[in-house]
């Protein structure tokens, strides 16, 4: 065997995940260099063959980016609540090694997010004039976001270190400025056409307004064991102690206009999840295709972290023991193409879910979500902008959401209305508005987003200040992008 991949299989994960992983990385990288100089060396005594060079190896790399600069305004409608900004110029560059040894590769990913002095961190610990979920309340963010190793062939993709995650209840989250990654070990398994099988163990993750990595989520306080992650729920105290990560297998299938995918996950101190979505579009030839949609989530969990009688805080105003959630859904629309003037594609959904109470348990039956709690990221249909029932616990909500591209898909305009009626928080609703203009051509890669929503605010949304119920609160977002 060679040495180096010897190195790599025998490499033992303890102490800390961070540090090993990034050595294996560095290990990863001397072998893709030792394989260059190796087939260089074989080319000198076989006489002159196709052997792949050092500036070879550098030049099959990828690497792309992002900047960002983004600024975020809370407007709350009744007396006594501050508004609320915040200003963020953010940069990510990706850098993934070309392949070497027979499928590997090696990839990071540098974070950066700058507020250049502009936003308000006065008042702590509540910051009552910063919207600190864009990117806490720090003037700059620096981490290594990603840093991994894989291995891929046609079968399958084993990736192992800090990365990106794309699943439904642990995704990026990527509405800010930074995205959330995790430290984690991923494996994906394409044995049949349309067919990808998937399994992950999370050991820590990154929030969006983190620098490094941790042992929480965001059931845990802002400042959690040094962390700096905003946007959460914060249902715990700061004696709580740290999660084991997260376990999950899944598999999703898509062909003939049928979509599905089912997944298990096991948060580990929190709850266990089984989550199962399944869409069909009939294909017509007319250029009107209609969708049906359902799903549904079963959760449980008798020794919760979160339950009252371990010291979990009320969730939705709500002390309990145990999870118990149940959630259900449908959602039916069509796809369109019109192609007449300005217009182009688009669709319309109509969407429906319900979250029975469950008297006694966490938050009366509440919905335990821990990297979507907060940051209403996660897959259920009527989820808005602001918020979903993750976030307003048992009730039901119904969306209409239109989508309509223009200008040969320059412009994507989007709106969507959302209302909830909920036990705990009583009936409110949600209309958001949404608009993208690409350039393209020479600007390609160029975007500018104006996200604006428009609700009567819970507490949830207002850092605690109940008397914000009842009023209309407006959230803009400006959001400039710029992608290569």
């Amino acid at each position: 065997m060679n040495p180096v991949i010897a190195a790599i299989v025998a490499a033992e994960f303890t102490g800390d995940f961070t540090v090993q992983i990034r050595y294996v990385t560095l290990l990863a990288v001397i072998a893709g260099l030792a394989n260059v100089a190796a087939a260089q060396a074989q080319s000198v005594e076989t006489g002159p063959v196709a052997a792949p060079t050092l500036a070879d190896w550098f030049d099959q790399a990828k690497v792309t980016g992002t900047v960002r600069s983004f600024y975020f305004d809370r407007m709350y409608g009744a007396p006594g609540v501050s508004n609320q900004s915040a200003y963020s110029l953010a940069g990510i560059l990706n850098v993934q090694s070309a392949p070497f040894l027979d499928g590997f590769e090696v990839g990071t990913s540098f974070f950066t997010a700058q507020s250049l002095s502009a936003n308000n961190t006065e008042g702590a610990p509540g910051y009552p004039h910063l919207d600190a979920t864009l990117m806490g309340p720090r003037n700059s963010i620096t981490s290594l976001g990603q840093a991994f190793i894989q291995y891929r062939n046609k079968l399958v993709l084993v990736r192992l270190g800090d990365q990106l995650l794309n699943t439904p209840w642990m995704s990026p989250s990527d509405s800010r400025v930074l995205p959330a990654t995790y430290q984690a070990g991923f494996v994906e398994l394409d044995p049949l056409p349309g067919l990808s099988l998937y399994g992950l163990r999370e050991l820590r993750w990154k929030s969006r307004t983190s620098d490094n990595y941790y042992q929480d989520n965001l059931y845990y306080p802002s400042t959690f064991d040094g962390d700096s992650a905003y946007g959460g729920a914060a249902a715990l105290g700061a004696n709580a102690s740290k999660t084991q990560g997260t376990l999950a297998f899944g598999g999703a299938y898509a062909a003939h206009g049928i979509k599905a995918d089912a997944w298990y996950y096991d948060f580990y101190d929190f709850a266990a999840m089984a989550y199962t979505d399944a869409s069909y579009t009939f294909k017509t030839g007319t250029g009107i295709d209609p969708f049906i949609a359902g799903q549904y989530l079963r959760e449980t969990g008798s020794n919760s972290i979160l339950n009252g009688n371990r010291g979990g805080t009320a969730i939705d105003g709500y002390k309990g023991n145990g999870v118990d959630a149940t959630a259900f859904g449908f959602q039916t629309g069509i796809t369109y193409a019109i192609d007449r003037g300005i217009f182009g594609d688009g669709s319309i959904a109509l969407s429906y879910n319900n979250l029975p109470g469950h008297p006694g348990s966490v938050g009366d039956g509440a919905i335990v979500s821990p990297f979507t709690v907060g940051y209403a990221t996660d897959p259920l249909y009527t989820t808005a902008t602001l918020r979903g029932l993750v976030e307003l616990g048992p009730g039901d909500a119904a969306k209409l959401a239109v989508t309509q591209y223009m200008l040969d898909k320059q412009i994507i305009a989007v709106i969507g209305i959302t209302k909830f009626n909920t036990k705990l928080e009583g009936s409110n609703n949600e209309v958001d508005f949404d608009l993208t203009y690409a350039p393209g051509d020479r600007f390609k890669g160029l975007s500018i987003r104006d996200r604006l929503e428009v609700s009567n605010a819970s507490y949830i949304y207002n850092n605690g200040a109940t008397g914000n119920r009842g009023h209309s609160f407006v959230y803009n977002r400006v959001m400039l992008q710029y992608n290569f």
